[in-house]
């Protein structure tokens, strides 16, 4: 009797054993099944440490920028495309961490946990990625960029549909250059050649802030539209001279933003304080990172807790130690566009199986930034910047709203060129943002790029 008691405690000990490691390795499969159907060392999948078997990637009209072909992923016929493209596809080695190749690794493998990667026996290939990017309009970008260091992204700022996003330095995929050749370059060519600047990118925004600032005081100082200000190149605050290109005379708050006047926005700095131009900062999501696909953006960063007035006074004007992500203002500016909501970025449209099933839709996230009646006023003004300062005619049947901005970034190089601004035309309702790295102004390397995208964008949609 105790011998057969024994061994039922035995068969129930193996029992429970045997149920407590498939439980393990259900949740471990669960867990990790993704990861082990797409190691280096599954040669279904990759070729000397590079991804081949993935799914089509095209664009959103359907140009094919990715596929395999006899075992070899093949990339779009013109180099211009390639490049433009580079960092929203990405590479097969995974170098490019946020590109879709990498980060919807798994989607493009076909990999499901019940039939795993059945989808790639059957059709010798994984899912197809549809991007919602315009390959067309990303190479004229690309052409405007002109080889210069940077970021142009554009997006509709209703759907949160990225339609341009371009990022240099960048090269052909076709041709890539070699680990050497980008470890021992010195005159920094190859510069963060891996880093979409879009969501890694962190810059002194320079004059695009006041955008924010000029939010800051429709939204708490109630007679702000009677304000007035007499400019003579520069004013001291606390002991420290903040200077302008130029004395603009005597103006009103609109010609202030539209002369992007840095003493007139000290004083309205003064006139705030710190505690709510940081609420505002706070509310435009500064401190804050965005999901963009697999991937997450830089934190934009506005931080005046030590900072003393005159310190203050240049954080209003897009410097101190103010850093800006190009995602996150693209957002900024869509906010303002879309009554004070925005509609975050996104770029993968679908994913399908080879049989044309769409197995994920592209889905997009909305935030309130601001009041809408705040948005409106601040809407105004940057369109005022446009008809009055930049002119319509670099952005023709767009009714362009914009801002530029110069951001100095050290003694020794030039600055940063930007220019953010959204049409304000139904047709076309697109955001952009334009980064010329060490360009100069603004208005003469930024603002070009924008406009003869814009246009892309417009004929694109027409």
């Amino acid at each position: 009797m105790k011998t057969t008691a024994k061994r039922g405690f035995v068969v129930l000990l193996l029992v429970v054993a045997v149920t407590v490691g498939l439980s393990i390795l259900g949740v471990r499969f669960a867990t990790n099944g993704e990861k082990w159907s797409t190691l280096r060392a599954n040669e279904h999948l990759n070729e000397n440490g590079s991804f081949i078997a993935a799914g089509n990637i095209t664009d959103r009209n359907g140009e094919l920028l990715a596929h395999t072909e006899n075992e070899k992923r093949i990339y779009n016929d013109s180099e211009r495309i390639r490049r433009s493209t580079l960092h929203i596809v990405g590479d097969t080695e995974g170098y490019i961490a946020s590109g879709v190749q990498t980060a919807y690794k798994t989607s493009l493998t076909g990999y499901n946990p019940i039939t795993g990667i059945y989808s790639l026996k059957k059709y010798g290939r994984g899912n197809d990625v549809v991007l919602t990017i315009d390959s067309q309009v990303s190479a004229v970008a690309y052409d405007k960029l002109d080889g210069r260091k940077g970021i142009v992204a554009a997006y509709n700022y209703k759907t949160g549909e990225l339609l341009c996003s371009v990022s240099s330095p960048d090269y052909d995929i076709e041709n890539k250059p070699s680990a050497e050749e980008i470890e021992k370059n010195k005159n920094g060519k190859y510069e963060g050649i891996y880093l979409n600047r879009l969501i890694d990118g962190l810059y002194t925004p320079g004059s695009t802030f006041k955008i924010i600032t000029t939010a800051s005081a429709v939204e708490n100082i109630a007679d702000i539209g009677s304000f007035t200000y007499t400019c003579k190149g520069e004013t001291i605050v606390e002991g420290v001279k903040v200077t302008c290109p130029r004395a603009h005379g005597k103006m009103n708050f609109d010609e202030c933003f539209a002369n992007s006047c840095n003493g007139a926005f000290a004083e309205i700095s003064e006139m705030l304080g710190k505690d709510k131009l940081s609420a505002t900062a706070k509310e435009f999501g500064f401190g804050q990172s965005f999901s963009f696909g697999n991937s997450e953006t830089k934190a934009s960063t506005f931080d005046l807790s030590d900072a003393s007035v005159s310190d203050t006074a240049w954080a209003s004007v897009g410097q101190y130690d103010t850093l800006v992500n190009p995602y996150h203002m693209l957002t900024v500016v869509g906010a303002v566009a879309n009554n004070g909501e925005a509609v975050l970025p996104y770029t993968v449209d679908s994913i399908k199986t080879p049989s044309g099933y769409t197995v994920e839709k592209g889905t997009t996230e909305s935030r309130e930034y601001i009041y809408p009646e705040v948005a409106n006023e601040v809407k105004r003004m940057m369109r005022n910047n446009v008809q009055n300062n930049y002119g319509d005619g670099n952005f023709k049947g767009l009714s362009m709203c914009g801002k530029t901005g110069t951001a100095e970034v050290s003694d020794n190089e030039k600055p940063h060129s930007w220019f953010v601004g959204f049409s304000d035309n139904e047709k076309c309702p697109v955001a952009i943002v334009v980064v010329v790295e060490n360009g100069g102004w603004g208005s003469s390397e930024a603002l070009p790029v924008a406009s003869a995208t814009m246009e892309a964008v417009y004929k694109s949609l027409a």
